[in-house]
């Protein structure tokens, strides 16, 4: 009888695994990739990327956050850089690339420290220690801004679509986004701006040049009856979210009619309750209607008759605006409603864009919901150019609430970098190594500046490190000229919140990865984890596109 012990399984059969340092050289290796595919898109010199997917829809973009999306990226670790761009792009609205790329930075520095055999926790905790000392290091450099400073919250909307597809009109662009940012601003409740209040309406057709701002609100819809006014000046809007038409019997219900005349005495009723509605709408001195639901087409001949501008089937997102944009309320029932219920704006006409009609609510005293109106040639540049606007509205958004800004170009970083170093050498321990590495990771973003411009790296960083000793904090790239800037006095300026959300996400997925040493994929039909997880890593890491 042999003493051979049997082997002992724990986990249900098919199921892969990978530990140790295996495990996080294979997480860390999917992170740097997902930075990798978006690092040659930062910057105003950065590239465009092309991504088809499986219907043959085509995307052409350089906003990190949508080439993650679209790319559909399956590998676990590489799905948590995934979630950082997410979290950057709900937060603040841009910088979604520079939060990856400094992400897989500080993984790489930390699988070098890894090599050197400190403990990922080490690790850990002193990029933990870097993280906190970095956002101090952020507000401590902050300038102040308010709304009343026009001429640094354009500066921040062009820095933000600068090397997007909106760049060629990035003038006439920013005004418009300050303009919309600026009228929907909030200061009683503290200041607030909810960029769900500015409503991007695309079309395409026509330059970009041609985008507008509507001081109110733009429907995709056009006028219900052909005889009714094409404008009206002066509109008092009624907002009712019922239907202007019979109302169908709940249970099915039989009429039995025994003679024509019965038929048309039921007829005649019809008619006559509908007349009544539209009169009800007619006497509260309504003469622009926006109806959540249908309206009848015996109630648009007589809405034409009285000279009633009606749109319907508005959509519940557009009702709303135009509850901010007017003052109207909403009403549920025709029967209810009166003139304080209705909204004022100066002008409502339907207006031809492209080869479509729409409805322009426009010239509202003092609206709190604004449409910026987006045009280009075709289907691709329109896209593009509203993701460069979200991303402008966004950061002058997060400018304002904050009160604080900083210069661009790859400035703040490098000194972010060197007050770091200063902290590192303040340090004992082991920790001190992993603050060196987080300070390091820091350059990474004026490298890739430079690297996209076609630049030499280590002349550029080597500059810019002499400007920073200098005590010349706004020393950036300029990357047209290769040469180092005054990135303020250059006008190239991002919101504070940008630069903090960014490290403090990338400091937090990178401590995450670095703390997993097993992975543990479940069996079942399908697997859960990409082919090449653990064992036999393809060469794009399961990145399926």
């Amino acid at each position: 009888m042999s003493n051979q012990i049997q082997p002992v399984f724990i986990l249900p059969e098919g199921t892969q695994r990978s530990t140790g340092r295996n495990a996080q050289k294979v997480n860390i290796m999917a992170a740097k990739l997902v930075a990798e595919t978006v690092r040659t898109t930062l910057g105003p010199k950065g590239m465009d990327k092309m991504i088809v997917d499986s219907m043959g829809d085509v995307i052409v973009t350089n906003d990190g956050v949508t080439i993650l999306k679209e790319m559909q990226i399956e590998h676990p670790a590489a799905k948590m850089m995934v979630e950082i761009a997410k979290t950057q792009e709900a937060e603040v609205g841009d910088g979604t690339t520079t939060a990856v790329v400094l992400a897989g930075e500080l993984l790489k520095n930390a699988e070098d420290l890894i090599e050197k055999e400190v403990h990922p926790t080490v690790i850990a905790r002193g990029y933990r220690l870097a993280e906190s000392k970095a956002l101090e290091i952020l507000y401590k450099i902050a300038e102040d801004v308010s709304e009343k400073d026009e001429s640094n919250l354009r500066k921040i909307a062009m820095t933000a679509m600068t090397g997007k597809g909106a760049e060629n009109a990035k003038e006439k662009l920013a005004e418009l986004t300050v303009q919309a940012v600026k009228t929907i601003f909030d200061r009683d409740n503290g200041v607030k701006v909810n960029t769900n209040d500015i409503k991007l309406e695309k079309k395409v057709g026509g330059a970009v040049e041609r985008s507008e701002l509507i001081r109110g609100v733009v429907l995709d819809k056009e006028r219900v009856h052909s005889e009714m006014p094409l404008k009206i000046t002066d509109a008092k809007i009624a907002l009712i979210d019922a239907a202007v038409e019979i109302k169908n019997t709940e249970i099915d219900a039989k009429i039995q009619i025994t003679n024509p005349n019965q038929l048309q005495a039921f007829l005649d009723q019809e008619e006559k309750m509908i007349r009544d509605k539209v009169d009800k709408i007619a006497a509260s001195g309504a003469n622009v209607l926006i109806c959540q639901k249908g309206i009848d087409d015996i109630a648009q001949h007589f809405l034409a008759k009285r000279k009633i501008y009606a749109v319907r089937r508005a959509k519940k997102s557009d009702i709303e605006a135009l509850v901010k944009a007017t003052g109207a309320k909403i009403v549920s029932s025709i029967k209810d409603l009166s003139s304080s219920d209705l909204g004022k704006a100066g002008l409502v006409e339907q207006v031809k864009v492209g080869d479509e009609d729409m409805t322009y609510i426009q010239r509202c005293k003092n609206p709190k919901a604004v449409t910026l109106l987006v045009r280009g040639g075709t289907e691709h540049v329109v896209d593009e150019v509203k993701r460069a606007i979200e991303d402008s509205i966004g950061d002058v958004a997060a400018a304002l609430e904050e009160g604080k800004i900083v210069a661009g170009a790859g400035s703040p970083e490098m000194e972010l970098s060197k007050g770091l170093q200063k902290f590192a050498r303040s340090l004992s321990g082991r920790e001190q190594l992993a603050v060196q590495a987080f300070a390091n990771a820091m350059e990474v973003i004026p490298r890739t500046l430079a690297e996209n411009a076609g630049l030499d790296p280590i002349d550029v960083l080597t500059d810019l490190k002499a400007q920073h000793d200098k005590g010349q904090r706004w020393s950036g790239i300029n990357v047209f000229t290769g040469k180092s800037m005054d990135a303020w006095r250059n006008g190239v300026i991002e919101p504070l919140r940008i630069k903090t959300q960014a490290v403090s996400s990338a400091a937090e997925v990178a401590v995450m990865i670095l703390r997993i040493d097993d992975v543990i994929s479940g069996s079942g039909n399908k697997p859960s984890m990409p082919p090449g997880m653990p064992g036999g890593m393809p060469p794009d890491m399961g990145m399926g596109m």
